[in-house]
């Protein structure tokens, strides 16, 4: 499933059959800005934007659509300043504001348990690792380019640790996701030409892909379910879809097969491109995931608003 905030109100999809399963008007929460579903369930957390905004954008609605009646608001987080993202398993609620990101027990009797300064986050870039055998969190770290991470299930709530740094890019993070189990972690920078792979647990680099040599801004990085493939979306209107996995799949430059090159063309011949490519409209943000099973266990989705 999918679920779209506009004007409005929220529109809530089913994938394959892609087919329409409900939706939320405006006259019950106005225009929405942000709208996550935690994993495929009738909770959404919803927060407000728009052209004409019901509640403040800086506060979080937790929405059961299963709820009988048309009160189906069940909490709300309030926040100093405009909420940029939300994330959601079934035990943890995290929710990014520009400079701080707060970390929630839920839905049960939810608590705060973790707040932590980021760098400036206009994006709010952050990811939570759906299996609940690791909850791993990862944001921008303090470092430009950096990725902080953080192991929720071992930290103690109210205390702070030494951070776990990723010194991924040399200029600012523009896109970041984690596999399923949370044992890899994709990252780009802002200029959207080099997506790099590291190891979670000894922050080794593993593979460096190429998306392009042009700068663009990349809208969403994907793993699939079994961890073997990475789908990247940008604004060149294109999708790209690697192997991690076996990494021969992937295309190389011709210049490989010459050998070493020197230090200016080396990082272009030794990283590696997609194995295939799909397009996407240029003018419209784009995002991508990959099918779970049925027909077509190894599809990707693309979505674009």
């Amino acid at each position: 499933c999918f679920c779209v905030a506009m004007d409005s109100g929220v529109r809530i999809f089913n994938v394959e059959p892609l087919m329409e399963k409900g939706h939320l008007d405006a006259e019950q929460v106005g225009s929405v800005g942000l709208v996550e579903m935690l994993n495929r369930s009738n909770l959404l957390a919803i927060v407000a934007g728009g052209s004409h905004p019901k509640f403040p954008e800086s506060s979080v609605l937790i929405w059961d659509d299963a709820r009988e009646g048309k009160d189906k608001l069940v909490l709300e987080f309030a926040f100093p300043k405009p909420v940029l993202a939300v994330r959601m398993r079934h035990d943890k609620l995290v929710v990014v504001l520009q400079s701080r990101l707060y970390v929630f027990s839920f839905p049960h009797r939810p608590a705060k348990l973790f707040e932590f300064d980021t760098r400036d986050n206009p994006k709010g870039i952050c990811e939570l690792c759906p299996s609940l055998e690791k909850a791993l969190l990862v944001f921008p770290g303090h470092k430009c380019g950096s990725l902080q991470l953080v192991d929720l299930g071992s930290a103690k709530p109210g205390t702070s640790s030494a951070p776990v740094t990723i010194n991924a890019h040399q200029s600012e993070v523009g896109c970041v996701a984690l596999s399923p189990p949370g044992t890899l972690v994709a990252s780009a920078s802002r200029r959207g030409t080099l997506i790099r792979l590291f190891c979670t647990q000894n922050r080794a680099r593993l593979l460096e892909l190429r998306r392009g040599t042009d700068p663009a801004t990349l809208y969403c990085l994907a793993f699939s379910p079994d961890s073997a493939f990475l789908c990247a979306t940008s604004d060149k209107g294109t999708g790209h879809v690697f192997a991690l996995r076996d990494t021969r799949l992937n295309r190389r430059s011709a210049l490989a097969r010459v050998g070493k090159v020197g230090p200016v063309l080396g990082p272009y011949v030794e990283s590696q491109w997609s194995l295939a490519s799909f397009a996407a409209p240029p003018e419209a943000p784009s995002f991508c995931a990959f099918g779970r099973g049925g027909r077509s266990p190894s599809s990707v989705i693309g979505e674009c608003v």
